[in-house]
């Protein structure tokens, strides 16, 4: 495997107000803002707010359009939302949301079945129709998400090769319509990866696809959360999906006790002490990180919110 040299800055996504919330009891409209609101006074520049799905499946987010016409925006900042399929795009598009079309696939059958209600072959077919309807709004694709990158809990662990196979499936679906994404997502869905299977994989898809940037969509599930990010950053990826707090979980998982993406403020304080930059207020994060475990009204995993800072060398000669 190569060693790239670490970056200079990462890109941390934000997640906990949609995949975050998606996951906990029905949050009301106004506590939703809260969150949203204080996390825009952070420094993120990207914070995924809504789901554009069917609300009998994710009753917590059937207030989405509400939360999006009551943003309070902040400039630098850009609130998004997610579909899965024409309906919620247009749910989407009608929301006033800054929409980032994106297309998506499954390495694993079964967890596309019981996640999109169809195998992974038709979710290509259902891709061709969104680029489509992507083209008519004046849009092109954005990001591709290939769920399940890394295994889940119905077809175990996939190897690399499986998913370089999904990766070019989806790639290949987009080139027929004339469209390359800008970013391409390897999320790893319920937390099935390793340090080592990071590696592998990003660095085997790079290989093939070297001028795509690749980016990680990690879980904590199994406690590897910041060892695989730290995997992600040797193999040059610079772009991470994270949740504030590590609120979240994923409700198509087939593991109740599947854990949210790994936390925002934990991996910034990883990277801030590796130096590299995130351009994120970390004590202003950790505020909104303990907000976060006031409205769901529970204990979350985020270790830098009760831990805080270790003083340095030079901190502590001066006391």
């Amino acid at each position: 495997m190569p060693t790239y040299q670490l970056p200079s800055r990462v890109i941390l996504q934000e997640e906990g107000p949609r995949e975050g919330f998606q996951s906990e009891g029905l949050i009301p409209v106004e506590e939703k803002l809260r969150l949203i609101h204080g996390l825009a006074e952070t420094g993120l520049e990207v914070i995924n707010c809504v789901s554009f799905v069917d609300v009998r499946r994710v009753p917590q987010m059937a207030d989405a359009e509400e939360v999006a016409a009551r943003i309070r925006r902040r400039d630098g900042v850009r609130y998004t939302g997610i579909w899965l399929n024409a309906k919620g795009f247009e749910r989407a598009l009608a929301s006033g949301l800054d929409l980032l079309p994106n297309v998506f696939t499954s390495v694993s059958n079964t967890f596309a079945r019981n996640n999109n209600g169809r195998s992974a072959t038709d979710l290509l077919q259902v891709q061709s129709g969104l680029i489509e309807r992507y083209k008519s709004a004046g849009m092109r694709v954005a990001a591709a998400h290939i769920f399940t990158a890394f295994g889940c809990p119905y077809e175990g662990i996939v190897s690399p090769d499986r998913c370089l196979d999904a990766v070019n499936a989806l790639m290949t679906t987009c080139a027929e319509h004339g469209e390359i994404p800008d970013v391409v997502y390897l999320c790893d869905t319920v937390g099935a990866a390793n340090p080592l299977s990071v590696r592998q994989t990003v660095d085997l898809v790079r290989n093939r696809w070297p001028t795509t940037e690749f980016a990680l969509h990690l879980h904590d599930t199994r406690g590897m959360g910041l060892s695989n990010v730290l995997a992600g950053l040797q193999s040059g990826v610079y772009r991470f999906d994270t949740s504030v707090a590590g609120l979240g979980g994923c409700p198509f998982a087939g593991n109740k006790s599947a854990a949210g993406n790994v936390c925002t403020e934990d991996v910034a304080l990883m990277c801030e002490e590796m130096g590299i930059s995130t351009g994120l207020d970390l004590d202003r994060l950790s505020e909104v990180a303990r907000m976060a475990e006031e409205i769901v009204g529970h204990s979350l995993p985020g270790k830098f919110m009760k831990a805080g800072r270790i003083p340095s060398a030079a901190t502590n000669r001066t006391a």
